[in-house]
């Protein structure tokens, strides 16, 4: 949690990634026959978890492709608050290749027949963005030897605290996922904040890792 008792972002990735191991492992589509990398996420924040204390989670595969699929979460909290989560994960075979979803049948029902896209749409920030180091440390590395999903969104909550929308109030957060970031990589934020909007490049060098955004909502 953060100073005004909020769940943060990279907290609730921590627990969506947890459950969807879980999942994964349950239903014999777990590692190390089978690896998940996430392509993207859209989280929709419609009433930040600030007073909850306990929170209830539901998760099903939401959509399918040949080499990736879909997983959606909701979030319930005992206080009112409320999260919506989609995401779309590539399947690796234990060679860390992409690998057919062969024998799906388990999660094909929830899909109604949906169809994922990997389709990549966040723009890199502008060329005036603001810039700023971002040290990496062995404890952000997964299994895999690449910097944990919950670890962009740290900086994502870093960077928020300065400019862009309120997290008590309702936004969306984006983040998608174009190469893995390793350990040794010499990581730049850039940071681009207008317009209740936070734009975020993970660069390295002079190509963008990853991109995130976050946007106020309008109350209904």
């Amino acid at each position: 949690m953060d100073g005004d008792g909020r769940v943060r972002l990279d907290a609730v990735a921590r627990f969506l990634q947890d459950a969807a191991i879980d999942d994964v492992h349950e239903t014999g589509w777990g590692w190390p026959d089978h690896l998940w990398v996430l392509r993207r996420i859209h989280v929709h924040v419609g009433r930040p978890l600030l007073e909850d204390r306990t929170v209830t989670m539901r998760t099903w595969c939401s959509s399918t492709a040949a080499v990736a699929a879909g997983r959606r979460w909701s979030l319930a909290g005992d206080r009112g608050g409320s999260v919506e989560v989609d995401s779309v994960w590539i399947h690796l075979g234990p060679d860390a290749r992409p690998a057919r979803l062969e024998g799906f049948v388990v999660y094909a029902e929830s899909t109604e027949g949906r169809r994922a896209s990997t389709r990549l749409e966040l723009p890199d920030p502008p060329e005036t963005a603001r810039r700023v180091p971002w040290p990496l440390r062995a404890s952000d590395v997964d299994l895999f030897g690449h910097v944990n999903n919950a670890v962009y969104w740290q900086a994502v909550e870093e960077l928020q605290r300065e400019a862009a929308p309120d997290p008590r109030l309702p936004y969306r957060a984006f983040l998608e996922h174009r190469d893995p970031l390793d350990v040794e990589d010499a990581l730049e934020l850039a940071a681009f904040a207008a317009g209740g909007r936070l734009d975020v490049g993970f660069a390295v060098g002079g190509s963008f890792k990853a991109v995130a955004r976050i946007e106020s909502v309008e109350r209904r």
